[in-house]
Formats: C-alpha cells, structure tokens, sequence
C-alpha cells in the first residue's frame, strides 16, 4: 500500500499525540513493507528526506503565518492538495477541524480519505461562541465529507453515530513498553523519588489545569506539583502568574521518552484533567509506567482506566482525595490493572495490526 499522512506537525515527534502516533504508526507500515509519507512543516528541525525508511514531504511558506490560526488551514491544504495529486492509495488525515475544508474543496477523486477525528474541537474553552460554531459546522462536513472515520476512543465512536449516525473505526492510540527504572534521572529536574505529584499536558483550559491546581492549594499537602508542557505561551504566562509561589513548578516541555517514564514513574501522584478529547497518550503512558493516577471524571477517561483511578470532577473533590492518605492502599492494584489494559489493548504493536488491516479491509472492498 501507498499510504500518506497529513495532520501533524512532522516526524520525528517534537510536539504532541498526533505527531507521536504518526510517528509509530508511519515507521511500523514501513517495517511491515509498505511505502509511506509524512508530510512536514518546513520549520520542523528534522531536515533529512527520510526519516527510517519514511518519506518525509515538506510544505513551505508558512513561517509568515506562525501564531496565526489561519497557517493550520493553509497548511493542510497545500499538503491534502498535493497528497491528492500523487499515487497513494489511502491519505490519512491525523485530525479533523484544519483539513476539513481541503476534503471538502479539493478534488480527491479515486482517493480514499480515511479521518482520526480526534476529540471535540469544538468544546474546546479557549474559542469564543463563534469559534466553537464554525468550528462545529466544520466537524459536521469533515465528517460528511470523508470517506471512512477512525475513532481513538469508544466515547468518540458513540458521539459520531449518534450525531452524524456514521460509523467509525475504533483504534486506540498505542504505548510502547518502560525501561527499568532508575531514579538517577530525576537529579536533572531537582526532583525526589515518591515526593512529587505531576502532570503532564499541554497547557490549555479544557485540561483542567486550574482545577487541579486549585485542588492542590486546597488540599494544603507540602509535596511539590510539577507540570511538563510548553508554558512559553499567554496561557501559561497567565498561569504561572496566578500561581506563583504555590508549590506549583513549570518545567516546560520535555521530549526524552526515557526521562518521561522515569519521572512519572517515581511520581506520588499523576494528576490528568484531559475532558474534551479521546483517548490521550498522556493518560495512557502514565499508565505504562505504574503511576497513581487521579483523573477529570468524563466519559473518554472513563472508558480508558475504569475502576483503577479515583475520579475528581472538582477542585473540593480532588482537594479531598489528595488529603485522603487511606487511597493509597489501591496504588499497586491499580497500577497492576491499568498496566495489563495497556498490555491487552494499548501497545503499538497491536495498534499498528489494526491500522493496516483496516487500511486491508477498505481497499480490498473498493
């Protein structure tokens, strides 16, 4: 098969989800003898041609849209458009909003366009009324307009039959396994085995952050709360105001998957507030790894860690399960249980296996 993949910022990974599951899912059809695309921003840092036997395609002249929100429509344009023009079979669209107008407008005849529509964009806090109505109106055509769905959590699959009564594919994002621990990673970032409670997200209002950071305060406990994210933006400005001097410590994106493991590893909790998406890497490698986990009660959560989290919907209700020092009794069930979901249904390696026999099934039955 000749497979593209539009939607991301680029291998190899230097950003986010989408970006990790292109990543894997691009290196592993290659390893499995197929030819596959990834189409890149020119200011992406990775400059080779090839990344393991990935072509990487890059589209230039957006670096004068940089902090405009226009560049991301503009983006997956020129990449659709040119996927379309090209040999592949299947061009698989890793998000759904951005390159919803491309699979409207762009003739994409005898090509087959497969969308992972991600989580609900349009709920998302941070866009005003008007936003989140365009934004609706162009999840309803994106939808209509593709070929087949795919779905990383069974709460997305629902939401799409019961609003658009389509059906999609469900295929989670995947993890890979943890190395041994060693706290010896930790002295880089002053941090202190067992002693810390962490997150790990990317810094915007439907995360939770300050629900959670104010669960922190409220709570009154002495162990220091780390966040790993980029906060180089007017969000986490505002943030890093408000909560200066409260224990609270911004320590900016971090990409060594190792040093990842190894900090939420030897975290006392793990702190996800994610509500308005799927099925979130963050909540599956803390999973990976054995970490304690306290997550937003919504129903993408829920249909990923089960029973073997406590659930907070507040700042009064996680302030009190952080004071609650008897939960603790569950973390080795907990993380024993989560770690077998992981094992059963979450590896690359059996993501990978779904992606190509769906990708199979679809052209077999063209």
């Amino acid at each position: 098969m000749k497979i593209a993949i539009l939607g991301t910022r680029g291998i190899p990974n230097n950003y986010g989800g989408f970006e990790q599951c292109a990543e894997y899912l691009s290196v592993g059809l290659v390893e499995k003898g197929h030819q596959v695309s990834v189409y890149s921003p020119d200011f992406h840092p990775y400059k080779e041609e090839n990344y393991k036997g990935v072509r990487i395609i890059r589209k230039k002249g957006l670096k004068s849209f940089l902090g405009n929100s226009a560049s991301n429509f503009i983006y997956d344009y020129l990449c659709f458009k040119d996927a379309a023009s090209k040999d592949f079979d299947i061009i698989l669209e890793l998000g759904l909003i951005t390159s919803a107008l491309s699979i409207i407008f762009c003739n994409h005849k005898n090509k087959v366009v497969i969308t992972n529509l991600d989580g609900l964009e349009w709920k998302r806090s941070k866009w005003n009324y008007l936003v989140q109505k365009i934004t609706k109106a162009l999840e309803k055509y994106g939808v209509k307009h593709s070929d087949y769905l795919i779905a990383d959590n069974v709460g997305i699959q629902k939401y799409i039959f019961d609003e658009y009564n389509r059906n999609a594919e469900f295929i989670s994002y995947g993890t890979v396994d943890t190395l041994t621990p060693n706290h010896n990673f930790l002295k880089e970032y002053g941090l202190v085995p067992g002693n810390y409670i962490l997150t790990i997200a990317r810094l915007e209002p439907e995360n939770n952050l300050e629900m959670m950071f104010d669960g922190y305060i409220k709570s009154g406990i002495k162990n220091p709360y780390y966040v790993i994210g980029n906060h180089l933006t007017n969000y986490g400005d505002f943030l890093k105001d408000k909560y200066m001097n409260t224990g609270i410590i911004f320590l900016g994106g971090i990409f060594n998957k190792i040093h990842l493991d190894n900090i939420r590893y030897y975290s006392k909790y793990y702190l996800h507030g994610h509500s308005v998406g799927g099925t979130n890497p963050a909540l599956l490698e803390a999973m990976a790894a054995n970490t304690f986990i306290l997550v937003h009660d919504n129903q993408f959560n829920k249909s990923v860690v089960n029973q073997n989290a406590y659930y907070f919907n507040s700042a009064i209700t996680l302030a009190a399960l952080l004071k609650d020092k008897e939960i603790v009794k569950n973390k080795i069930d907990f993380a024993k249980n989560n770690l077998n979901r992981i094992n059963n249904d979450y590896r690359w390696s059996i993501v990978l296996n779904q992606y190509e026999s769906y990708f199979k099934r679809i052209l077999d039955n063209k």
